[in-house]
């Protein structure tokens, strides 16, 4: 299975479960992967057959700065769902990171799902 990559996308947002995380916006980093066949685009040469990763970019950057959530794991749930919005995608992996909250130490979490696990849940 052939891959797409966003390594490092940055944005703030109010995502925490402790007392005064979602205050303020902070930074959330962000690296997902979707999976997907991309030998039509090999052979077109046109965006149209692949996932526009300038459009998941903007859509990531979107969701990380318009929601507010206590765990990671649910801001994940929401970047997967966007992956997944392109009907190619047959699995997607998603990390996000908090680098400024824990004085050095940057804790982060990963998220994995296929299409036929996301759809029986």
């Amino acid at each position: 299975m052939d891959e797409i990559a966003l390594h490092g996308v940055r944005a703030y947002g109010r995502h925490g479960a402790n007392p005064g995380e979602r205050e303020q916006r902070q930074l959330i980093e962000v690296d997902l992967t979707a999976e997907l066949d991309l030998q039509a685009a090999q052979r077109s040469d046109e965006l149209a057959e692949t996932m526009d990763y300038d459009a998941l970019h903007d859509r990531i950057v979107r969701i990380v700065s318009t929601t507010s959530y206590a765990l990671l794991e649910r801001l994940g749930s929401d970047l997967l769902d966007a992956a997944f919005a392109d009907e190619r995608v047959a699995r997607a992996t998603v990390t996000l990171s908090k680098p400024q909250i824990l004085n050095g130490a940057t804790p982060s979490v990963r998220l994995t799902r296929d299409r036929i696990h996301r759809n029986r849940q």
